[in-house]
């Protein structure tokens, strides 16, 4: 049979707008707190002066309050924040005049009333503060405008590559692996659009119109056209290559979440699901997409050694050639570095977005 609940040792203080209770018990464990009838309701299980037990109270407050209250449990105690309905300064909390002997003053958080009025007003005063400052700030009168053309160029981006991605599976799935080999013919000119409007990305950051960083994109972005239009667009028979349908695929289902996150951001929505999505499915996508390309170079060096294509012969008296399949092999090289480049800044962005936040309870 369980003892008898006991009250635990509250401290509290106030300003205009604001009631705060600290409940002195550690490990809290199912907090139930309500106001009904401008009474407080507390009841949990924790460690306080009599050890761990279930601990309750009752306040009635001197005057109407938000029946809200906001709850943050550490490991050491739990906080209260009551809202007042009047902004004014109590003479005491309770309605009884006699104070209840579980309640005493929080002194770290005590002020009396000349002192919290000094503190509204600078509060006040920063706000006014604030506020000027944000009207000397000019507006800018094309703002409507970028964010439109935002939102169209992720719009069109994103739909693109929908049509890519859903065509690719579908052939997929009725020719299974016979629609390897003509991937390129039937997806090319879509992806020839796409990555070609992808360079204003770039623009886009150089202007300032986006906060992307400008490295990372001028990477992903002439990394991808240097695959598609000079390795692929310029030799016929890397175009019937399986190489071709695993890098138009990884290269597609990345920017199926990348596009709608960026246009939903521009109309300021965050939907979680596709925060994660854009934050997650990079992690194997990336090194996927990047060994793809890798793949479609090294098969395409002994197709330019025996053409010749893109190599450069110097004029006498040098008489030198610089060959092309050799800089291919120093592309491979920058590309795992610009794999890793993108890689370190898309982990950042992923901390920044989905790391831990501290957990709160109301």
């Amino acid at each position: 049979m369980a003892g008898p609940s006991l009250r635990p040792h509250v401290h509290w203080a106030q300003r205009h707008r604001e009631l705060f209770l600290r409940v002195d018990l550690s490990d809290v464990r199912n907090p139930d707190i309500t106001i009904t009838d401008n009474v407080l309701h507390f009841r949990a299980q924790g460690h306080g002066a009599k050890g761990d037990n279930i601990y309750e109270f009752e306040i009635e407050f001197l005057e109407p309050v938000e029946p809200k209250p906001v709850c943050r449990v550490t490991q050491r105690q739990l906080n209260i924040t009551v809202q007042k309905k009047e902004s004014n300064w109590w003479e005491r909390l309770t309605k009884q005049e006699k104070r209840p002997l579980f309640l005493a003053p929080d002194f770290d958080r005590w002020l009396d009333e000349s002192d919290a009025e000094m503190e509204l007003k600078e509060k006040e005063e920063e706000k006014i503060n604030k506020m000027k400052i944000e009207s000397r700030v000019p507006k800018d009168p094309f703002k409507h405008l970028k964010k439109g053309y935002l939102i169209m160029y992720n719009l069109v981006q994103f739909l693109g590559f929908s049509w890519i991605f859903v065509n690719m599976t579908v052939r997929l799935f009725i020719l299974g692996k016979d629609s390897f080999y003509d991937t390129f013919h039937t997806i090319s000119d879509m992806m020839y659009f796409c990555q070609t409007l992808a360079l204003m990305e770039i623009m886009n950051s150089l202007i300032g119109l986006v906060r992307s960083p400008l490295i990372p994109a001028v990477v992903q972005i002439f990394g991808r056209n240097f695959v598609l239009f000079v390795i692929l667009g310029s030799l016929e028979e890397m175009q019937s290559k399986p190489v071709v349908f695993f890098i138009f695929y990884f290269w597609s289902i990345t920017e199926l979440f990348r596009y709608p996150y960026y246009m939903l951001s521009c109309i300021g929505i965050e939907w979680k699901p596709l925060t994660w999505l854009r934050y997650t499915v990079w992690i194997p996508l990336y090194p996927l997409g990047g060994l793809a390309e890798a793949v479609c170079i090294v098969q395409s060096i002994p197709i330019f050694s025996e053409t010749g294509k893109f190599s450069l012969g110097l004029p006498n008296p040098l008489n030198v050639t610089i060959q092309f399949p050799f800089v291919l092999q120093i592309y491979l090289i920058a590309l795992f570095l610009g794999i890793f480049v993108n890689f370190r800044h898309l982990y950042k962005q992923r901390k920044q977005h989905l790391g831990p936040k501290k957990r709160k309870m109301k």
